[in-house]
């Protein structure tokens, strides 16, 4: 590269580190906010919440890196022109295809920094993050097992433990299930354990016994009757996901696949995602086309900065018109993307978006090297002196 080249691409790079430390920042702390409510209350600890948020940093980061790619071709162009640089450089003949050489060699480091997040560190992240959160939904003694307190973990269930010893063992467990109309059902024991199962918890209960309060049947009884049964029982095994909403899904999402595996959409991972095909097609062919929409909103920044002269007012203008090819450009991508989702054939939409981005600023280079025509002068704006 050029000397220009090299000093207009680092400057660039450090507006982008600077906009995107700050963008990630704010997008990050709202959305520790609600993750933080989420985990606090439901009895992690601290080095929980640090862990889920490190694992939500790449997906954040993915998110913002195009916008703050835009951002800073927009504010360093600007400066660049009320500086007077680029002026100059235009004025040693370099044609505006020439000055946006740097910045599609910005736009190309951003989006291999994109594409890398998309299709390695995003899917890797959400995958570990998909199994932490099925641990921590499976882990019932930090969400709803508390000893000394009557807890109602979903209607019609009433939970009460004495005390839970640093062991893990439930020392005279009481639970209540009224959830079936005209039957209720009461399961004491003096000891319990917690043991993992292949869907859910199930809690193990020794020395214990099962009341049931159950309809009387057609007889000599009346109508309004109930019978109670008692069975005793040395050692009972109840799966928990009959007594106790556990949150949690062992379906795979879409973001933790692989992009191989998207693209090829096979029907057994389509079955156990739950998901379409169509949904499949656009999220693989997504990763692929979101570096270059990075790629696209540099380019279109400076293309549109590059159509105003210097001027002492700035470039507000042409700064309005960057913004608006950026938004257009995002409703395209919304249209595309609706379109795919409810048709797969529709899956070359996805690309229409970067592809309509670079085109425009193509096509505004090209306009903005274009010879302007000066106005003729007027017959009465000629003096003739003698």
């Amino acid at each position: 590269m050029s000397r220009f080249d090299r000093y207009l691409l680092s400057h660039l790079l450090a507006l982008f580190g600077f906009f995107s430390l700050v963008l990630v920042a704010i997008y990050w702390i709202n959305r520790a906010v609600v993750l933080f409510e989420t985990l606090i209350g439901d009895g992690q600890t601290a080095l929980v919440f640090l862990e889920f948020s490190l694992l939500t940093l790449p997906n954040v980061i993915r998110l913002v890196l195009p916008i703050s790619a835009f951002a800073a071709t927009v504010y360093g162009i600007n400066r660049l022109m009320a500086d007077q640089e680029l002026v100059v450089m235009q004025a040693t003949g370099f044609s505006a295809f020439r000055l946006a050489r740097p910045v599609f060699y910005f736009g190309l480091v951003v989006a291999l920094m994109v594409a890398v997040l998309a299709n390695i560190l995003v899917p890797a992240s959400r995958g570990l993050l998909d199994a932490r959160s099925a641990e921590i939904a499976e882990n019932v003694t930090a969400r709803f097992l508390v000893d000394g307190q009557f807890l109602h973990p979903s209607d019609g269930i009433t939970l009460y433990i004495r005390e839970i010893t640093p062991n893990g063992e439930l020392r005279d467990v009481f639970i209540n299930d009224s959830r079936e109309a005209g039957r209720e059902v009461t399961y004491t024991a003096s000891r319990a354990l917690l043991v993992k199962g292949e869907t859910a918890p199930k809690l193990v209960m020794l020395d214990g016994m099962v009341q049931a309060m159950r309809p009387a049947g057609m007889g000599t009884q009346s109508a309004g009757e109930q019978r109670l049964s008692l069975t005793r029982f040395d050692d009972f095994t109840y799966d928990l996901v009959g007594l106790i909403k556990i949150g949690g899904s062992t379906r795979r999402s879409l973001d933790e696949l692989s992009t191989r595996d998207l693209l090829r959409a096979d029907p057994a991972v389509i079955a156990e995602t739950g998901k379409d095909r169509a949904a499949f097609l656009y999220e693989g062919h997504y990763r692929i086309a979101q570096p270059l929409l990075a790629t696209a909103a540099a380019m279109l920044g400076f293309s549109a900065l590059l159509l105003g002269a210097f001027s002492r007012f700035g470039l507000w203008r042409q700064i309005l018109f960057a913004v608006l090819l950026l938004i257009a450009m995002q409703v395209i991508n919304t249209a595309a993307t609706n379109a795919v989702l409810s048709r797969a054939e529709a899956w070359p939409l996805t690309y229409l978006a970067p592809i309509f981005g670079l085109a425009t600023a193509v096509l505004i280079l090209w306009i903005s090297q274009r010879p302007r025509r000066r106005r003729a002068p007027n017959r009465s704006d000629v003096r003739v002196t003698a």
